[in-house]
């Protein structure tokens, strides 16, 4: 057997450039590159290593671990998984750095290989700086902070683990199922030792798309449902665009006249006028969408795993016989709250369910009876986006000019906060994925670094980042970055004064304003976001009032590097029209009356809860 004599980080770096992927019928690097960030404990293995092979596998320096992880998964999302991205770091707080993306990752079933650096394999030199030291468990290191939020974790101490660790670690990044954060935690000095490696190890390989067919007797039980129901509603989630399942997703609502209601991550699924499009369900949904989940007695959810703002916290299903069919290709989610599991990759899913209900529409008056609603709901919705006279515009005035501004197959890109509610009910989704909000994990600060993932995958497309001030001075480095690789972002960023969605919150429980908007934390700094970003390279400009948005944006969409464009935002106002109930825990006993008050209200709604039937 032919062997090469490699370093163990240098076997790895060539492992990665030697695997591919089907895209669209080209095949293509599985890998878009490396993120790194080095330190002592990766720049003489890793480091080494990537600057040997950076023309087959690209190597890009960040300026935050957390961050450029985001931009990582950022980049797995709009490439629907196709394609991914490594991110490396040293040992200790560079690789901590990255754990709140992996539970991002995690959450989101998004790929994205880790590779901290970590304790010498030997011990000869323990502790070595950044080293955490556990007094009961000498195999334990920082990383081991990863292994909860990681689908498959690994440390390399012997340079030949690799050969089993690197296989692995690639089926789980590849599997629809099991897709996820993969971390293996790379000892420093076994970077930098050899091993005589099988060059087979090294053939290039193309990993495809494996798309799970349905089980006959799940099938037969899930039509069997839809064929018998007189009010079905489907529920499109993330895994509709990770399948690539739109078109067969339109085809089959329009065959079956069954309306259709986005998740989050499933918006955009359909353009927001398609003629069975109801809009965004749930806590930010619309009224149109909401009123079709409370009546609707068989709800077909297609790749979503129903998290409580997609379900009004499980009070939003209210037919007393409803029944909930889950076609997923992931039997966690497909079985949850007793579902039938439909167990299916999505795209062929929706195929085969469609061939086993040919002929068979749902009754004609359930989706003509929600068109008068999805009428009332634009005009609501155009009535809140318009502009007017404020002294500050509101949220959704800015949503409204953006959206006015940008063409349509632009990407809007969002995280945390009141601004992904507002998006959710309002942004019209032109064309088929154009929206791209991390609402998972609703991860403040994902909004820049996971806006640079997606340029990188989407270089042809105009990606506008909604960030509001609170995100923005939690993680901004990346617009550092942009400018560096020249990656040009379009930045709009909401100033309201601190965390007024929360402050919201808090007001609707009883809570007394305090330590959200920066006004009831003392003095309030002021800052300066257009200098701020101007300082980090971005064309920046501050503007008062929607007609400046507009036109600052029609400038940021010609101009040559990422623009940032700055406005002062009413933290008070948010969209009354459409939405669902939310559990969130209410006071039983507080000496304000307002609380009391919240708290008698929140007991009725929790009696609409509805967790099992």
């Amino acid at each position: 057997m032919a062997t090469i004599r490699l370093t163990m980080a240098q076997a790895l770096v060539r492992y990665l450039a030697a695997q591919h992927t089907d895209c669209d019928g080209r095949t293509v690097a599985l890998f878009g590159g490396v993120w790194a960030i080095f330190g002592h404990g990766n720049v003489a293995g890793i480091g080494e290593a990537l600057a040997a092979h950076r023309a087959e596998l690209p190597t890009y320096r960040a300026h935050n671990e957390q961050a450029m992880a985001l931009a990582a998964i950022g980049y797995a999302k709009a490439m629907h998984r196709r394609r991914m991205m490594a991110c490396t770091t040293s040992i200790g707080p560079g690789a901590t750095n990255m754990i709140t993306a992996a539970a991002v990752a995690h959450v989101d079933r998004l790929p994205v290989l880790l590779l901290p650096g970590d304790v010498f394999a030997s011990r000869r030199p323990d502790p070595v700086l950044q080293q955490v030291e556990s007094f009961g468990d000498g195999t334990a290191s920082a990383n081991d902070c990863f292994r909860p939020v990681s689908r498959y974790f690994d440390r390399i101490t012997r340079p030949e683990q690799i050969l089993t660790a690197l296989p692995r670690a690639l089926s789980v990044l590849t599997d629809p199922a099991e897709c996820g954060p993969v971390t293996l935690a790379l000892c420093q000095d076994v970077q930098a030792e050899a091993f005589d490696y099988p060059e087979q190890f090294f053939a290039t390989r193309v990993w495809h798309v494996r798309r799970v067919r349905p089980d006959v007797g799940e099938l037969a039980a899930a039509a069997d449902l839809l064929r018998n129901a007189r009010a079905p509603l489907l529920i499109a989630g993330g895994g509709v665009h990770y399948s690539e399942a739109t078109e067969v997703l339109d085809r089959f609502v329009t065959a079956h006249g069954i309306p259709l209601a986005e998740t989050q991550a499933g918006k955009s699924a359909l353009p927001f006028d398609h003629p069975f499009n109801l809009g965004a369900i749930g806590v930010t949904g619309t009224s149109a969408a909401n009123r079709a989940a409370e009546t609707a007695d068989v709800i077909l959810a297609v790749g979503t795993r129903l998290q409580d703002f997609t379900t009004g916290s499980w009070a939003l299903f209210q037919n007393p016989g409803r029944r909930l069919i889950g076609l997923n290709v992931q039997v966690f989610d497909a079985a949850k709250h007793h579902m039938q599991p439909l167990i299916a990759d999505a795209r062929v899913g929706l195929t085969e369910l469609d061939q086993a209900l040919a002929g068979h529409r749902a009754p004609p008056a359930w989706p003509h009876h929600l068109t008068a609603v999805v009428g009332g709901w634009r005009e609501q919705a155009s009535a809140v986006t318009a502009p007017s006279n404020a002294e500050l515009p509101s949220d959704a005035q800015v949503i409204g000019a953006v959206q006015r501004a940008s063409p349509a197959d632009a990407i809007v890109v969002c995280a945390a906060g009141g601004l992904p509610g507002e998006l959710h009910k309002l942004w019209q989704a032109r064309e088929v994925g154009t929206y791209h909000l991390e609402y998972g994990y609703s991860c403040m600060g994902y909004e820049i670094a996971g806006g640079l993932g997606v340029k990188l995958a989407r270089p042809d497309r105009e990606v506008i980042v909604l960030v509001g001030d609170g995100s923005y001075l939690m993680l901004n480095s990346e617009i550092a970055t942009s400018v560096m690789l020249g990656i040009r972002l379009t930045i709009v960023v909401l100033d309201n004064g601190g965390f007024g969605c929360i402050d919201r919150l808090q007001r609707a429980t009883g809570g007394e304003p305090f330590n959200n908007l920066l006004a009831d934390c003392g003095a309030a700094p002021l800052v300066d976001f257009r200098a701020h970003a101007a300082s980090l390279g971005a064309l920046a400009e501050q503007v008062d009032g929607i007609a400046g948005l507009e036109a600052a944006l029609r400038r940021a969409f010609t101009a040559e590097r990422t623009s940032v464009v700055v406005l002062r935002t009413d933290p008070r106002v948010a969209t009354a029209a459409g939405g669902h109930w939310w559990d969130v825990g209410v006071p039983e006993v507080s000496a304000r009356p307002q609380v009391n008050a919240a708290r008698a209200g929140y007991e009725t709604s929790r009696a609409a809860q509805r967790l099992a039937d």
